[in-house]
């Protein structure tokens, strides 16, 4: 066989897996301790143990705050949806003029440079401690994803079913009803589906700086040491998670054996 140059065998993918090995090497410092002699493990067992047992008789006030948790995440996620659809086709390049993708995907990156938690500080600091202001939140912070991942999704379709459309005597608005959004309409649903299950775990945090839902009850156990509350509060979150993640995957499913 004939042999390859040093270029040729030089891929992109063994050259991410040479830059990722950089990195971690240059990381390596993060690993750096506090220099104390500490038992890490016995820390974590006499931590640990204060989470067990849960203390279910609490469980009244943790379903109510959990309820609050979901409603700021499914609005959330619901205006993100709808809003990062239209930024989506701007941003993307097969779709609409290249100007208009640099500027689209520069607003799409500044969101997502700011956190979740950064979000819903700011939305506290104008509409006031409530569960509004995690719903304005979460919805920035998902219009930032959700544009990404639809843009994504629609630059890699297959063009030529919306090509023949247009070559066909379709407009443009049909061309994409018809040609672009039926292949994409998994892979959207698949994305609000994550961003859903995504936003009710941040709607559990962003109760630390006042923007409702059960974040608040986390902060308010932690302050006082009642860790075995926590445990009851993280717990609920589990089983919500749990089973919003096969609910999810079931209903994928189903859409896929639809189409």
């Amino acid at each position: 066989m004939p042999r390859l140059s040093w270029r040729e065998r030089f891929t992109a993918f063994r050259a991410t897996l040479l830059l990722f090995a950089i990195a971690v090497i240059i990381s390596l410092p993060a690993m750096t301790g506090s220099g104390r002699d500490l038992n890490y493990w016995e820390n974590f067992m006499r931590f640990a143990g204060k989470f067990f047992p849960p203390d279910l008789s609490v469980t009244p006030t943790v379903l109510v705050a959990l309820g609050e948790t979901i409603q700021i995440a499914v609005m959330a996620t619901f205006f993100a949806a709808i809003i990062a659809l239209p930024l989506a086709v701007a941003g993307s390049q097969n779709i609409a003029p290249r100007w208009m993708n640099l500027v689209t995907r520069m607003i799409l990156n500044v969101i997502r440079t700011l956190p979740s938690l950064i979000w819903a500080l700011l939305a506290v600091a104008v509409v006031g401690p409530n569960p509004l202001a995690g719903v304005i939140g979460l919805t920035f912070y998902s219009i930032g994803y959700l544009g990404k991942f639809y843009s994504d999704a629609f630059e890699s379709i297959d063009a030529e079913v919306s090509d023949g459309l247009r070559a066909s005597g379709a407009n443009a608005v049909q061309s994409f009803q018809y040609g672009m959004l039926p292949q994409v309409k998994p892979l959207i649903l698949s994305h609000v589906l994550w961003m859903l299950e995504y936003n009710i775990r941040s709607a559990a945090i962003i109760g630390y700086v006042g923007a409702g839902g059960i974040g608040l009850l986390l902060h308010t156990y932690q302050e006082f040491g009642h860790w075995d509350r926590f445990s009851t509060v993280l717990l609920f979150i589990l089983i919500l998670v749990t089973t919003l993640d096969l609910f999810g995957e079931w209903l994928r499913g189903k859409i896929l054996r639809d189409d």
